[in-house]
């Protein structure tokens, strides 16, 4: 009956049913002998799955010059009937005047190669190079940001627990639902975008992250918080999210720590703390003010690690409304929601605390959504 209740909201698009917090299989579950596994080049393949899912490959950029940057494959499937891909840019510029840019583009022609660890379309390539440690970038799809790009690996890719995966549905043996993240928390990266002002350099760090969500994404989390941390020394990232009541509320949070050459700690025993909230005013949501991100775990050789980054966001980089802005399907998908609007707040935190092994004071860039099952 709950198979058959989930199937029902997943044709549909409206809330699921309560099954509660043990319809969750956390990826935590994992973790708790297995903290991480290192990735290997076959963990970096799209799956494109032919049901219902969301699955990205998303790169971001943290330039020399103070530009941040975001490069995004996304592939979506709509209940088996209809797959389509798109390609995003964003760039935030260090002046803190000129207007963000951003470019979201619907490819045509896409597919992947025989391993399916590479991607490409008309106008647009992400190819894994043969040793599996560096991403090729390349969209000519938007003439006002042309991406050419190379983001190579400078420590080891983890996913936390055996397969990063958490598993949805009250079946244990035949779930439902899945959600994945594997990373490279610590790149380098070299090229730029060209833009309609002209051409940015992007050469500094990055971030690489592969996302599957196999399963309307609104009903595996209803709020997220995202931290990408950049350091000379050290890179923290965090991505925590919230599932809607259907699933308890229950907390996920998936990160690690990483410098050159090596992990230091990956796992799921962070979190994620709004120190301050306040009523955005243009919509009543609470937005963040200033945050506290956790981390704790231990070296391979069984040492302690404890890293904090905490500080006040101070004026936001922008707040992107998702029905505006993301692709037509995802508004079909979170549109069967009556009254749904979710919002996402990203920030800079450029005068952070942040102490990882050592103190250490870097660029921070932080997202952060509202939750969406409030406004139900």
């Amino acid at each position: 009956m709950n198979w058959l209740k989930q199937q029902a909201a997943n044709f549909a698009g409206t809330q699921e049913p309560i099954y509660g917090p043990s319809a969750l299989q956390s990826v935590a579950k994992q973790a708790e002998t297995t903290p991480y596994t290192e990735l290997r080049k076959e963990d970096l393949r799209w799956v494109a799955m032919k049901s219902t899912c969301v699955e990205t490959q998303t790169f971001y950029l943290m330039a020399d010059s103070g530009h941040i940057g975001m490069a995004q494959v996304i592939y979506s499937n709509v209940a088996g009937i209809r797959t389509t891909c798109q390609f995003n840019t964003k760039i935030f510029y260090p002046d803190g005047k000129t207007p963000n840019l951003w470019s979201s583009d619907a490819l045509e022609n896409y597919g992947f190669d025989d391993k399916q660890l590479s991607f490409y379309a008309d106008s647009c390539a992400v190819t894994l190079n043969e040793d599996a440690t560096s991403y090729s970038i390349k969209s000519a799809t938007n003439q006002t940001s042309i991406v050419n790009l190379v983001v190579t690996r400078q420590a080891p890719g983890f996913q936390v627990g055996t397969d990063g995966k958490s598993y949805f549905g009250t079946d244990h043996e035949n779930p439902w639902g899945t959600m994945r993240h594997a990373f490279w928390p610590r790149c380098c990266v070299e090229g730029s975008i060209i833009t309609k002002t002209g051409e940015i350099n992007f050469h500094g760090r990055a971030f690489f992250v592969h996302g599957l969500q196999g399963m309307k994404p609104h009903h595996a989390a209803a709020k997220w918080n995202f931290v990408d941390f950049q350091a000379p020394t050290y890179s923290a990232i965090m991505m925590e999210y919230t599932t809607p009541p259907s699933y308890g509320s229950s907390i996920v949070s998936v990160g690690g720590i990483a410098q050159d050459g090596e992990i230091l700690c990956a796992g799921s025993t962070n979190s994620a703390v709004h120190t301050e909230v306040k009523d955005d005013p243009e919509n009543d949501w609470p937005e963040p003010g200033a945050v506290r991100f956790l981390w704790s775990g231990k070296t391979k050789d069984g040492k302690s690690v404890n890293a904090e980054i905490s500080g006040s966001l101070g004026k936001r980089l922008d707040k992107v409304d998702v029905m505006a802005e993301v692709p037509g399907f995802v508004k079909t998908i979170v549109g069967g929601v009556a009254g749904t609007k979710p919002y996402i707040y990203q920030a800079r935190l450029s005068d952070c605390i942040a102490t990882i092994v050592t103190n250490e004071l870097s660029t921070v860039f932080t997202s952060a959504s509202a939750p969406a099952s409030d406004k139900y």
